[in-house]
C-alpha cells in the first residue's frame, strides 16, 4: 500500500471516530434520564409485579382469582366502555377547538390556549366536586333550563354515566387539542392554495388535505386520551353510580379497605398490559396511514 493510500484510509479512520464521538458522548447525557426512568418506573413496575405473585410464598393465585372472576369481567367492560367512549367524545369536541384555534391571529390564538389550559390548574378532585355542584339536581344547569326555558330534566346528570363524561371530557380536552393544533399550525398553507386553485371546494379541502395530513395527530390524541382515561378512578368514584366502576377504583378498592396487596398488584399489571395492547392497536392504526 502506497503512503498515499494509508494516509488517506488513516484520515478516512480518523474522521470515523471523530463522527462517533458525539454519539458517544449523547449516550452519556441521556444516563440521567435513563437513571430516573428506571428509578421512577422500571423499579416500581418491578416491585408491583413481583408483588402479584407472591401471597405467603409464590403463587398465581391472584391472576387466577380475577380471570374467575365475574365481577372482574364486567367491571373491565365497564372500563372499557368509559375509556373508548371519553376519548371518542375528547376528539369529536378537540378537533373543532383545535381548528378555530389555528385560524386566529396570534394574540387570539394565545388567549384561547391560555382558556384551554384552565383544566390543568386545578385539582381533578376540586373539579369533580364542582361538577357536583354544578350538575346537581340544585345547579347551575338545571336551575336555567327551569328558569329561562321551563324545562325539567327528568335524567340526572351526576352520579351516572353522563357525570362520568362530562368530568373526563373536562380533563382530556387538551390533550387533544395541543397535538392537534401543532399539527395543523405545522401543515404548509400552500398546500390548501394549491388545492383551491386546482378547482377543489373548501370542505373537499378539508376532508382531503387538512383531515388526512392530521390524522397522526388523531392517533397520538387518541392514544394519550385512552393511557389516561383507562386508568382513572377519581372521577368514576365522585361522579359516577355503582355501574360505572372501574379497575383502577377495583384496585383502590383492594389497597384501601380490603388490604389485599397481592389482588391489587394483580389488577395493576393486568390494566398495564391492557394499556399496552390498546397502545399497540393505535400505533398499528397510525402506522397503516401512514403507509
Amino acid at each position: 500500500m502506497s503512503a498515499v493510500s494509508a494516509a488517506s484510509v488513516a484520515d478516512a479512520t480518523h474522521g470515523r471516530a471523530r463522527r462517533a464521538a458525539p454519539d458517544y458522548q449523547k449516550a452519556w447525557f441521556s444516563a440521567p434520564a435513563v437513571v430516573l426512568i428506571a428509578a421512577v418506573f422500571v423499579i416500581p413496575l418491578v416491585i408491583v409485579a413481583l408483588q402479584s405473585l407472591y401471597r405467603e410464598g409464590f403463587t398465581i393465585a391472584g391472576y387466577e382469582q380475577i380471570l374467575g372472576s365475574t365481577l372482574f369481567w364486567r367491571i373491565l367492560r365497564t372500563t372499557l366502555e368509559i375509556t373508548l367512549e371519553a376519548s371518542l367524545l375528547s376528539l369529536l369536541l378537540g378537533y373543532p377547538l383545535a381548528y378555530y384555534i389555528a385560524q386566529l391571529d396570534r394574540t387570539p390564538r394565545a388567549i384561547a390556549m391560555i382558556l384551554v389550559l384552565l383544566p390543568f390548574w386545578t385539582s381533578i378532585l376540586v373539579k369533580s366536586f364542582a361538577f357536583i355542584v354544578i350538575l346537581g339536581e340544585q345547579g347551575i344547569i338545571k336551575t336555567m333550563l327551569r328558569q329561562f326555558l321551563s324545562l325539567e330534566l327528568g335524567t340526572s346528570l351526576v352520579f351516572n354515566r353522563i357525570g362520568v363524561m362530562v368530568g373526563m371530557v373536562h380533563f382530556l380536552i387538551p390533550f387533544c387539542v395541543f397535538p392537534i393544533l401543532n399539527n395543523l399550525l405545522a401543515q404548509p398553507p400552500e398546500l390548501r392554495r394549491a388545492a383551491l386553485i386546482m378547482g377543489a371546494s373548501r370542505r373537499q379541502v378539508f376532508f382531503r388535505v387538512t383531515f388526512l395530513l392530521s390524522l397522526p395527530a388523531i392517533v397520538a390524541s387518541a392514544i394519550m386520551t385512552v393511557v389516561l382515561s383507562i386508568g382513572v378512578f377519581v372521577t368514576p368514584a365522585l361522579l359516577g353510580g355503582r355501574r360505572d366502576m372501574m379497575v383502577a377504583n377495583l384496585i383502590d378498592y383492594y389497597t384501601r379497605e380490603a388490604l389485599d396487596w397481592t389482588m391489587a398488584a394483580a389488577l395493576a399489571v393486568m390494566l398495564l398490559l391492557i394499556s399496552g395492547a390498546l397502545i399497540r392497536v393505535l400505533s398499528r392504526v397510525d402506522s397503516i396511514d401512514r403507509h
